[in-house]
């Protein structure tokens, strides 16, 4: 059986390549997805060939800031991208492509950004590629809205993604695609690879949207039924897109219809190409079919010239070089700040404003709700970094992620309105892998609110924020019990614990309104990874501490430190109290009592363990010394408090209950006297 050619021999020769990269790959590891790049690859030239002039990247520069963002959401099929880029002339050598799914190989089981070069976001997780998709281009149409000044465009490209049925599956497309529509970003292109299998076989009999329709009512511009096959077809539709994209007509889906695993004689068309290597016998009999004379993981030079994009990139950035010394010389305060907010750097004026803004808080000594003294941190810190983007999924009231002054995002009859404030409706996982995607594209610092037992919506999102290492901060309020009547659905009791597990996510649960700025600050400095806030919905007892703001900022950002010695110092003191957040103020009140039976207790205030644990094992040994009883006391599950060797926790291991806050503390025995009791009887007092 041979192929019939549908274009151009050249393209064609250029879309077996694909074919053959990814096949022979997935062969090697034993392992992949060959399927999805076989019946994509006509629609990977049409974008990536230079002869098109559509993709904007330089391969010598992955981190240009002008370049189009490309983003594979149907990340299963990673061997497309990673084929692109080392035809296309990135760094990743046919030694790479050999390696595929090897243990510290530049060519992961998925795309993983940091990790390949030209790799914009680690997709896996269908339709959240999709939705960063969609960060990237709301970014991208903030930073125009302010830089791009009199004529000099600086920030001006384009977001690309491809998406297979599985991500449209996933709800989280409804949430990202919906809003999107609404806001109008116009420089966003979807290419939906409709091929109608996935891995349980024909996807009709599970998934039978009109497509189409659908992307139609988010208000989309929707090129249909393009054949994927078809080079010439798929380069007219993007046209189309990128004129959609110049005139702001809102995003724009092309749907192309290919048949997945294109090539393979025998298996074409079916789930048996979807996720499992052909076999010898297909890939030989998928050789033949296409014609490809080539041995395994060799290429012509006549395709790799077809593709190479070094030649293009450069002189697009040259271009783009030319235009921002001009932006320089006539703004050189706004290219300044471009330069260095687009490096993830902080302002020069960064620690003296944290500093006042602390010295503040220490000074007003308020009694108010986390959640309070997080909108005012907030309003301190948007002073000074112009690039912090803050939201919420429709609870801005109750999260308090906007303030004073803030002009929202908006789409209005006059165009788009570039605010700071983004209210992302009820769509917790999608407002999360947006804002990741936001981070990704850089220029941006984003934060975004909800109860923190939606936190579970969003749990993968902010898994992925924690395995790209993005700075993105997440604001969750009204912990535990303490948010009363509203019941055991919203008090998320165990959610503290299951954030802290993640892998490189720090967490801050601070105890009144100097932690609460403290926390923010080291969220904003950290570049990293991601951190996630955790406030309170009742007011909280501001605590006076010893020494100058500086050096209490200084024990805050240790993660734990001591908030109230024993009276008669730590020699005499006969165990440690240890608590987070609300628990402080209880922990404090047991000291008290307990001084006056005589018995001398430390309190430690540790609102972020994740950041206590990195410190040196000697500040953790002064701040829990040895042989001194350690009772933990916060309002969750007690299971993770047993890590640091704890004698008693006073916690909750079921789920909350439907009453005033005070009652429910009283019911769950976070009072003074079940804190002093266990302590004596962590003692044998």
């Amino acid at each position: 059986m041979s192929v019939t050619a549908l274009n151009n021999p050249s393209f064609s020769k250029m879309a077996n390549a694909i074919r053959a990269l990814a096949m022979d790959a997935v062969q090697k590891a034993n392992s992949g997805h060959p399927g999805a790049p076989m019946g994509m690859a006509e629609i990977a030239v049409a974008l990536f060939a230079p002869q098109f002039g559509h993709i904007k990247v330089n391969p010598a520069d992955p981190s240009w800031a002008d370049r189009d963002r490309f983003v594979l959401s149907n990340g299963h099929g990673s061997m497309l991208q990673y084929a692109l880029l080392h035809l296309t002339g990135f760094d990743l050598p046919m030694k790479e492509i050999e390696n595929f799914r090897q243990l510290h190989s530049k060519t992961a089981g998925h795309p993983e950004v940091h990790i390949t070069p030209g790799v914009e976001t680690t997709t896996g997780p269908l339709g959240q590629g999709l939705a960063n998709g969609v960060g990237m281009a709301l970014a991208e149409k903030l930073l125009a809205a302010e830089f791009n000044i009199d004529g000099h465009n600086i920030v001006d490209h384009l977001t690309w993604v491809f998406a297979g049925d599985g991500c449209l599956m996933e709800g989280i497309s409804h949430e990202a695609c919906s809003l999107a529509g609404t806001l109008k970003l116009s420089k966003l292109i979807v290419v939906y690879d409709d091929n109608g299998i996935s891995i349980d076989g024909e996807v009709k009999h599970w998934f039978g949207d009109d497509t189409a329709k659908r992307f139609e009512a988010y208000g989309w511009n929707v090129i249909r039924a393009v054949d994927g096959h078809d080079v010439y077809a798929v380069d007219a539709a993007i046209k189309q897109a990128r004129i959609n994209a110049s005139t702001d007509r809102g995003p724009t889906l092309i749907c192309a219809r290919t048949v997945i695993g294109k090539g393979a004689p025998n298996m074409a068309g079916t789930d048996k190409v979807h996720g499992a290597a052909l076999g010898d016998k297909e890939v030989a009999a998928t050789r033949e079919a296409l014609g490809w004379e080539y041995p395994p993981f060799v290429v012509p030079e006549d395709v790799y010239a077809g593709f190479s994009l070094k030649a293009r990139g450069a002189a697009a950035q040259a271009q783009w070089d030319a235009r921002f010394e001009a932006f320089r010389n006539a703004f050189p305060e706004k290219a300044r700040q471009f330069k260095r907010r687009m490096a993830g750097e902080l302002p020069r004026k960064w620690d003296d404003a944290v500093l006042a803004a602390v010295s503040g808080m220490i000074e007003r000594g308020e009694t108010i709700a986390t959640r309070k003294a997080s909108q005012q941190a907030i309003g301190a810190l948007v002073e000074v970094l112009p690039e912090m983007v803050g939201g919420s999924a429709d609870l801005t009231g109750s999260n308090f992620t906007d303030w004073k002054g803030v002009v929202p995002v908006r789409r209005t009859e006059a165009g788009f309105q570039a605010g700071r404030h983004i209210n992302w409706g009820v769509r917790e996982f999608g407002m999360s892998a947006a804002t990741n995607g936001m981070a990704l594209h850089g220029g941006v610092l984003p934060f975004s609110g909800t109860f923190l037992t939606f936190a579970d919506y969003s749990r993968n999102a902010l898994r992925m924020a924690a395995l790209m290492k993005l700075r993105n901060i997440f604001v969750f309020t009204h912990d535990s019990i303490g948010l009363g009547e509203d019941g055991p659905t919203h008090q998320s009791v165990e959610h503290v614990a299951s954030l802290r597990l993640i892998p490189n996510m720090d967490l801050w649960r601070p105890c009144d309104t100097v932690e609460s700025m403290v926390a923010w600050a080291v969220a904003c400095e950290r570049v990293t990874g991601p951190t996630s806030l955790i406030f309170s919905r009742q007011n909280l007892p501001f605590v006076k501490r010893e020494g100058s703001p500086a050096e209490v900022m200084a024990r805050i950002r240790k993660g734990a430190y001591v908030i109230s010695e024993a009276p008669d110092g730590v020699a005499k003191a006969r165990a440690v109290i240890i608590g987070t957040g609300s628990e402080i103020a209880l922990a404090l009140q047991a000291q008290a009592q307990l001084a006056e039976e005589g018995i001398a207790v430390r309190v430690v205030s540790m609102p972020s363990t994740t950041t206590f644990d990195k410190q040196t094992t000697a500040y953790k040994e002064l701040v829990l010394p040895a042989g001194l009883p350690r009772i933990a006391v916060e309002a969750g599950v007690t299971d993770f408090w047993w890590k640091y060797g704890c004698a008693a926790v006073v916690g909750i291991d079921t789920f909350g209950e439907s009453a005033p806050a005070g009652v429910l503390f009283k019911h769950f025995g976070f009072t003074t006297e079940n804190v002093v009791r266990t302590v004596k009887d962590a003692i044998g007092a």
